[in-house]
């Protein structure tokens, strides 16, 4: 049985993970097994915003994009809000027109995110990724239909266990994004906070994984 690691932009190469790799347009690494691809709301270039689009739409049908992200919204960014509501917007167009998953960045801007989704009509699933917030937030993302994923904040920040643990098991991810702790290290206590075995983690991530992803792949 293997770890599926949600989110990481560093690609371990590991027989017993298998790993979603972080792409952009403009870095494209075609010798990654397998990716997410997406223009994240931090590194928007409008100058090039044609070409990142002309690659997204040849990149995202392929069996090795398993999804299309990072992308989202954060309210940090130097980038007008309009404009990323609008890049947004068109990557999650292109989600569904091949019925990838997102792998959504949200940062201060999840009503917005919530409202977009809904006024598309999105089916195609959508996952928060590094979700660390309160219960609260997780309830209202969940019951809107999105996913959440857990990494670096559950390693650093005890008080998400009861975040975490209040999650249905049908509904979360787990990744490493950019910790240096491995997959491994999150699963363990991903499981711990559960009360499950490491091997009742790993099952359970699985599953969701076939439900979400609609792959072929065996893990």
């Amino acid at each position: 049985m293997k770890y599926f690691n949600l989110h990481t932009h560093q690609y371990t190469n590991q027989s017993d993970v298998l790993e979603l790799v972080n792409q952009y347009p403009q870095e494209f690494d075609a010798n990654l097994p397998f990716y997410s691809i997406g223009i994240h709301p931090l590194f928007i270039d409008q100058e090039r915003l044609e070409s990142d689009f002309q690659i997204l739409e040849q990149k995202v049908p392929l069996a090795e994009c398993l999804a299309v992200g990072e992308c989202g919204l954060d309210k940090r960014s130097e980038t007008p809000f309009t404009i990323q509501l609008a890049v947004l917007e068109k990557q999650l167009v292109l989600a569904e027109k091949y019925q990838k998953p997102v792998v959504i960045h949200c940062v201060l801007a999840f009503q917005e995110l919530v409202e977009m989704k809904n006024t598309l009509k999105i089916t195609t699933p959508i996952l928060i990724h590094g979700f660390s917030k309160k219960e609260q937030l997780a309830k209202q993302l969940l019951d809107n239909g999105f996913y959440l994923s857990f990494g670096k904040n559950l390693l650093r920040n005890p008080e998400l266990e009861t975040v975490f643990t209040s999650v249905p098991n049908d509904r979360f991810f787990l990744e490493t994004d950019m910790v240096e702790e491995g997959i491994q290290e999150v699963y363990a206590l991903a499981a711990k906070y559960k009360g499950w075995t490491e091997a009742e983690m790993q099952n359970q991530v699985n599953n969701n994984f076939r439900t979400v992803f609609k792959t072929d792949l065996k893990l």
